[in-house]
């Protein structure tokens, strides 16, 4: 009796969480505005919440147009600073690559067969560590900026 008891709580309690997770599934999504929109809307806010003049709301527009523009410009830079960073980064790698590749083939003609399985097992080795050393750095920031 206890058991049959237990396993109708348990299966009432399992129902409505499930339930309650479907509920918060169908919330709406909320629609981007457009910078014009939240511009209208910043300015709407401002003018019922100071009681602003007919003048006094040209010019909040006007800073807020200023704004927008800088906004814009400031995040187009950012874009344009990304991609170069992609760039080179590209290149360093697609250079290092070739460096490493010139090493592996001098190394080639003055190990024997078996130093040089040595040799490139000891590199492999080593850029594994330096990777994993690499990630851990950037988990440590990650951690650290999210906690700021």
């Amino acid at each position: 009796m206890k058991k049959l008891i237990i396993a109708a709580l348990l299966v009432a309690g399992i129902t409505t969480y499930a339930q309650e997770k479907k509920e918060l599934s169908t919330k709406p999504k909320m629609e981007r505005i457009t910078p014009e929109q939240r511009q209208e809307r910043q300015l709407e806010k401002m003018t019922s919440e100071l009681s602003l003049g007919t003048k006094q709301q040209q010019q909040v527009n006007e800073i807020l147009t200023e704004q927008n523009a800088k906004r814009k410009k400031m995040m187009n830079n950012v874009k344009a600073t990304k991609q170069e960073m992609k760039i080179k980064r590209a290149e360093s790698k697609k250079r290092m690559q070739e460096e490493r590749l010139l090493m592996e083939g001098k190394m080639k003609a003055i190990l024997s067969p078996e130093q040089f399985d040595a040799w490139k097992t000891n590199q492999e080795k080593k850029r594994e560590k330096t990777e994993r050393r690499m990630k851990e750095r950037m988990q440590k920031r990650m951690k650290g900026e999210m906690k700021n």
